[in-house]
């Protein structure tokens, strides 16, 4: 199982550094999408890595909205509600999709959710599990 989750820590590791380099250069239109669509990407990696981490410890989750829940009680995520509002804004951005939405969800993504993921990397990085 710990393969799993050090599979997943890698991919992870490397999203998050990608998403930041995007939001640090973005300065249009097109780095903006591209930003959005590696946030994307941090995010399917995000609740994959947790549900693995988690299922090695024991606890079973099935879905993002679960594995946040678990992963606040388990001190994974330190922000609950953030994780809840970022699985919000992916579904919007891969359902509803609208321009003027997508540039509030970039500014979620800055001011919010590179910091989450971050914290999330710091945690299972320090954990000694992987």
């Amino acid at each position: 199982m710990r393969e799993r989750v050090e599979r997943f820590f890698v991919d992870f590791a490397k999203a998050v550094k990608n998403l930041e380099t995007a939001i640090d250069t973005a300065i249009d239109e097109l780095d903006m999408d591209g930003t959005i669509k590696r946030f994307e990407l941090c995010y399917e990696l995000s609740w994959k890595l947790i549900k693995e981490y988690l299922a090695d410890k024991g606890v079973i989750v099935k879905n993002p909205r679960d594995c946040f829940k678990e992963a606040f009680a388990n001190d994974l995520i330190h922000t609950e509600d953030v994780w809840v509002k970022m699985l919000e804004d992916r579904n919007y951005l891969v359902h509803t999709y609208t321009f003027e939405e997508s540039r509030k969800i970039f500014g979620h993504i800055k001011d919010l959710y590179l910091a989450e993921f971050k914290h999330l990397y710091r945690i299972v990085d320090q954990s000694g599990i992987r």
